[in-house]
């Protein structure tokens, strides 16, 4: 698939803990200045039992084209392991993230969390509940990005869901939208009107939670998208069925604030001006 030329990666395989599965890769603009940038660690979807980091290549580089540095990690997948694992091994990424960063020009104090289906699933986990990044990391993120996930989908009545999350001790505590609190990072949920794998309610119930607790949430619904296509608009070829990149683009300029810290009081000001627009 065609990548933005304006990026490029400037690591590949570097590892964040033991065995072949938890390694990732950098990108980053080809031209950039000497200020930090902020970073933007992308989760990819594939049911936890798929996937691997250099299949997004065409997402990492968009996003990395827009100012960032964006991390795209692999993670254990099942039958191998079983939830939570795939969780620990996303928040080790992260700690290597807050690490690691700025030896690459990342700012660690400045960190997005993104994802599409089950990686956007794993985004919201992180930021969401607590259980799973230390108080410093979490607090590093300013914002979150999810594309078709699924954070509201118990009682469990799909194979998948059955299969992944049927064991677990507590169910509930395994559902994105059960961790809502007013500390929560802003999010973008975006989700495709055609999506029958992970249903649009996904991304409204959450996002409805989300202003009742008093944390900023955009909400783009594209009736014509389905479950892929919100990842694919990524791309260069596919921008042209929905502005999933433009979305990303301004909510992550606002979320980073450009030289506007997260403790600024303006931040907040200047997320409820966009909010009104």
């Amino acid at each position: 698939m065609p990548k933005d030329g304006s990026s490029r990666r400037i690591a590949q395989g570097l590892s964040y803990g033991a065995g072949p599965r938890r390694k990732l890769d950098l990108y980053r603009p080809r031209h950039r200045g000497d200020a930090p940038l902020p970073v933007v660690v992308f989760f990819y979807g594939g049911a936890w039992n798929s996937g691997s980091r250099t299949h997004y290549g065409f997402a990492a580089r968009a996003l990395a084209a827009l100012g960032y540095l964006v991390v795209v990690p692999d993670y254990r997948l099942l039958p191998e392991i079983e939830y939570p694992a795939f969780l620990e091994d996303c928040a080790a990424a992260v700690g290597w993230v807050s690490d690691n960063a700025a030896s690459y020009g990342g700012d660690p104090e400045r960190l997005v969390l993104a994802g599409h289906s089950a990686g956007a699933y794993n985004a919201a986990c992180l930021a969401l509940d607590p259980r799973w990044l230390a108080p410093t990391q979490r607090a590093a993120v300013v914002g979150v990005i999810g594309l078709s996930g699924p954070y509201d989908f118990y009682p469990f009545d799909g194979p998948i869901s059955q299969r992944v999350f049927g064991q677990a001790d507590n169910p509930r505590q395994t559902q994105p939208i059960h961790h809502v609190g007013a500390d929560a990072a802003p999010k973008l949920l975006i989700t495709g009107g055609g999506d029958d794998l992970v249903l649009p309610r996904n991304s409204v119930n959450l996002s409805a939670a989300l202003e009742r607790a008093g944390v900023h949430s955009r909400l783009r619904l594209y009736p014509r998208l389905g479950h892929a296509g919100t990842l694919l608009c990524l791309s260069l070829p596919l921008r042209w069925m929905a502005p999933v990149l433009k979305d990303c683009r301004a909510f992550l300029a606002d979320v980073t604030n450009r030289g506007m810290g997260p403790g600024d009081p303006s931040a907040g000001e200047h997320r409820a001006a966009t909010a009104r627009q």
